[in-house]
């Protein structure tokens, strides 16, 4: 690790002397999840907590917040959060609260623990399963919608995309030949946002997942003792935003498939929360805006040492010309009618 990067002290060693701070007796088992914008690992225990899922090998989640990302308010607001789904009986999974705190220090870095949840990523496939997310982002969304965030940001135009695109410009990471393409349609897709939000009119905004696709969703089978079903993990990009933007990344495919997906979707998502049909007019638009987001955020993780391990794709020639051509595709389908939901 480069030693000037901030993660460079997180060692193994430095994880489980945070936990065992906490008296939790560690077993020396750590196991690094994947996780690229903050540090989590699976860390062993001697003994199961209270409420625990069972487990003849006991374990904890531990997440260490990336520095300077979020302020402490911030973090404590998605715990908060966290909390009141929670306490509605949503199946998500809180920080554990030690000592009346679910936000810890340690080594100069912030941490939360979690039970650790098994599962797999749902089969989308099966209509039955879409329904059944449906109900539980609804009842997400329901208790969203009861009050707002007051220190988390909104996902917006300027957020997601005006911001990340001046960022992309000044990098230096574009290549000098693919800079004049890449900022046209870069331009071309964010008018194409701005038009498609034009069409949708005032949309509420709530306080939502915000980063609700298939990984982040741990499904688990019907043991008889348990129904299992969805469990919602990572509040970690938890944002106000319209409500479709944990609806669409759960689609995929073409039209006509999408179409069918979001009607399951919905079928059981008004079951607890009502669906403004304007905002069918901004799935495109969200999608764009998180293209050009996600490009932004390899661009300044680019200095952290995992990163070029992990993506050794980004700052080639050949990923900013895979970039400009998707933000093609994105600025023709800004321009087809809204998704109609079967």
């Amino acid at each position: 690790m480069d030693a000037s990067h901030p993660y460079s002290s997180l060692t193994p060693d430095a994880v489980l002397n945070a936990l065992e701070g906490l008296g939790l007796r560690c077993d020396g088992r750590l196991l690094a999840l994947n996780s690229y914008e903050n540090r989590v690992y699976q860390v062993g225990l001697d003994e199961a907590l209270p409420g625990a899922p069972p487990s003849p090998m006991p374990a904890v989640v531990a997440k260490f917040y990336r520095p300077a990302r979020w302020t402490d308010a911030q973090i404590l607001e998605e715990h908060a959060f966290g909390a009141e789904l929670a306490a509605a009986e949503i199946p998500v999974v809180p920080p554990l609260a030690f000592g009346g705190r679910t936000l810890h220090e340690s080594g100069g870095f912030r941490f939360a623990v979690f039970h650790r949840r098994g599962g797999r990523s749902p089969e989308l496939e099966d209509e039955k399963t879409l329904v059944w997310l449906g109900r539980f982002i609804g009842r997400i969304h329901a208790v969203g919608a009861a009050r707002p965030f007051t220190r988390r940001p909104a996902l917006d135009l300027a957020t997601f995309g005006e911001e990340p695109r001046d960022y992309l410009l000044a990098s230096g990471l574009i290549p000098p030949d693919l800079v004049a393409a890449w900022t046209q349609v870069a331009d071309l897709a964010l008018t194409g946002v701005r038009h498609a939000y034009a069409r949708a009119g005032r949309v509420a905004t709530i306080r939502v997942h915000g980063d609700c696709h298939p990984s982040n969703v741990l499904w688990t089978p019907d043991t008889g003792n348990d129904p299992g079903g969805p469990h919602f993990v990572d509040l970690d990009d938890a944002r106000t935003a319209p409500a479709v933007q944990d609806l669409w990344m759960l689609i995929s495919g073409d039209r006509a498939s999408m179409g069918r997906q979001l009607g399951r979707i919905l079928e059981g998502y008004e079951d607890f929360a009502g669906f403004d049909d304007r905002e069918l007019h901004l799935v495109e638009a969200l999608r764009t805006l998180r293209l050009i987001h996600y490009s932004a955020w390899l661009a300044r993780r680019w200095d952290d040492p995992a990163f070029p391990i992990a993506f050794p794709w980004f700052n080639t020639p050949r990923y900013w010309q895979d970039r400009i051509l998707e933000l093609r595709e994105q600025v023709a389908a800004l321009q087809e009618p809204p998704l109609v939901p079967e």
